[in-house]
């Protein structure tokens, strides 16, 4: 049995505790939190804590935190857990800074344990079928992508606490909504050379940015572009990722990128597309991404591998968020 502990009780510390609670490998052993008011409802399933350290003191069998706090403060907790020993799976984005994001992976190394980062997205249904295509060749060069996210963060969501919008605990549409499909554009399309963009804060109160537009060069010489927004009235209108290659067009759409809009690669006949799509719309969502993250690290552990999604994979957006920033601010240019 791995035992997990998680720092941080808010929206998205439900979905580790409902994907630590599916793996009959995996024992919530400790929830830690500053407000003890948020723990009061978990006193009866697992040990509560309302300061890190002394949990991570008095709880030698634990074996992996989960960091589910503010983004800023994710890089301090890291490298105090990695000190104790203790594997970590970091929420996104892994930090806000590159430097952080650096300390946080030699810290996991130093210390001989696994970092792992939460990108569940790499595990829905058609993406899964979209990166195999594009592993086996069947794209054959590939052209260019586009990530659009056009959703909805009204002011009221800003407003829930006074760290949400802020450049040095949570960033602006980039790190937080877009992060995602920067992170599956990355992984299906490789390193990207250099990047042009502008991004503004056009309609809400908050000091990151709420719209954001870019335009890549990968190292393998294909093109890419980004469009985010939380500015979009009066709902969440679209999340989608387009994969275009000399022999494959692939668009994976919705308000969340989780169906096939398009699915047209050569040599596939329309039985083939069609039985694609129908399979996708049976289960769109699958597994929960936290499921495989957590599921992985229990196997990383058991058997010593490297996480699925490690703090190399982690390392990776960030650094280009915070070159499409820089471009932004500059209006220059920036080589990765």
């Amino acid at each position: 049995m791995i035992n997990f502990a998680i720092v941080g009780i808010g929206h998205i510390s439900k979905k580790h505790i409902e994907a630590i609670q599916a793996i009959p490998e995996a024992s919530l052993l400790a929830i830690c939190d500053t407000n003890p008011a948020r723990l009061e409802e978990f006193s009866g399933i697992c040990k509560t804590y309302t300061d890190l350290k002394e949990m991570l003191e008095t709880l030698p069998e634990l074996d992996v935190v989960n960091i589910c706090v503010p983004s800023g403060a994710h890089a301090s907790l890291t490298t105090l857990c990695a000190q104790y020993k203790k594997h970590i799976i970091v929420e996104k984005p892994m930090a806000l800074k590159l430097e952080d994001c650096e300390k946080m992976i030699q810290s996991a190394k130093e210390n001989g344990v696994k970092l792992a980062v939460v990108h569940p997205n790499r595990f829905r249904p058609a993406i899964v079928m979209l990166q195999k295509q594009i592993e086996e060749g069947k794209f054959g060069t590939l052209s260019h992508a586009n990530a659009t996210v056009r959703w909805n963060r009204n002011q009221a969501y800003y407003d829930q606490a006074p760290w949400r919008g802020t450049k040095e605990f949570d960033g602006g549409v980039l790190m937080n909504q877009a992060i995602h499909d920067i992170d599956l554009m990355l992984w299906l399309m490789g390193p990207v050379e250099s990047v042009q963009a502008m991004a503004t804060t056009r309609l809400r109160k908050i000091e990151a940015e709420d719209v954001a537009a870019a335009v890549l060069q990968f190292k393998n010489g294909a093109l890419g572009i980004i469009e985010a927004a939380t500015t979009i009235y009066p709902k969440n209108l679209e999340e989608s990722l387009a994969i275009f290659g000399e022999k494959a067009s692939v668009k994976i759409s919705g308000r969340t990128a989780n169906y096939i809009e398009t699915w047209d690669i050569e040599g596939q006949t329309d039985e083939d597309r069609i039985k694609v799509v129908k399979e996708v719309e049976l289960d769109p969502f699958g597994k929960p991404g936290h499921q495989w993250i957590i599921e992985d690290m229990v196997d990383a552990i058991k058997n010593n591998h490297e996480p699925v999604v490690s703090g190399n994979d982690g390392l990776a957006p960030v650094k280009l968020i915070l070159a499409i920033l820089e471009s932004a601010e500059t209006g220059k240019k920036i080589l990765l």
